[in-house]
């Protein structure tokens, strides 16, 4: 399935990207009081991008270039718009790690001196 393809309310999602965006982790207090990990990253492939959050080991473990799929994932929407989520019963799995994880910021910057 291409990111294109995904609307809210998908369910039994299966799809793979590259994470080209990630925020740093941060502690979070669920509904129910346990304390979480969370990161807000961005997965692309070739035909767009969505958001997506990496909970607890995720969070620490992808980063920026990493080549991921999720597997039985589903996806909702958050302030208007979809979201991606591996969801209680999904796996995320890292199917290749960045090679340099400085290569992306030094590929922007070349791009926007040019």
């Amino acid at each position: 399935m291409k990111i294109i393809d995904l609307k809210a309310g998908a369910s039994n999602v299966e799809v793979e990207g590259i994470i080209t965006e990630k925020s740093e982790p941060r502690e979070v207090i669920t509904k129910y009081g346990k304390r979480l990990n969370v990161a807000d990253a961005v997965l692309s492939d070739d035909s767009g991008s969505i958001a997506i959050s990496l909970w607890e080991d995720y969070a620490s473990s992808i980063n920026v270039g990493d080549r991921i799929k999720v597997t039985n994932g589903y996806v909702n929407e958050f302030r208007g718009n979809p979201q991606l989520s591996p969801g209680k019963y999904g796996k995320i799995e890292i199917l290749k790690k960045a090679d340099n994880a400085n290569s992306n910021s030094q590929d922007l910057s070349n791009e926007q001196q040019s």
